[in-house]
């Protein structure tokens, strides 16, 4: 029988003027994990799927930084996530 698996969300928050690291603000499995992910999408914000960073994040508690070893791959998302927002606003400033 195939185990299901837990679904694991976490938000990050960062402000290169003021954090030093991005920060954790929400993290959760089940259905806390799905109201975090639903919430995201109704206000836009982009949602990346990587389960081993999420399972990594979802230990961290609530305002915490993440940790150095995570800094590379959440580099490369928030890099990710400002070229689409980029797109984004080039394509609805008309």
């Amino acid at each position: 029988m195939k185990e299901k698996k837990i679904k694991k969300a976490a938000a990050l928050s960062y402000s290169p003027d003021r954090d030093r690291a991005p920060k954790v603000v929400a993290s959760g499995k089940g259905v806390i994990a799905e109201k975090i992910i639903e919430k995201a999408r109704e206000e836009k914000i982009p949602v990346v799927e990587d389960s081993d960073l999420a399972s990594e994040l979802s230990v961290l508690d609530t305002g915490s930084e993440i940790p150095v070893e995570l800094y590379e791959v959440v580099a490369e998302i928030l890099a990710f996530v400002s070229r689409v927002d980029e797109k984004a606003g080039r394509k609805f400033k008309r």
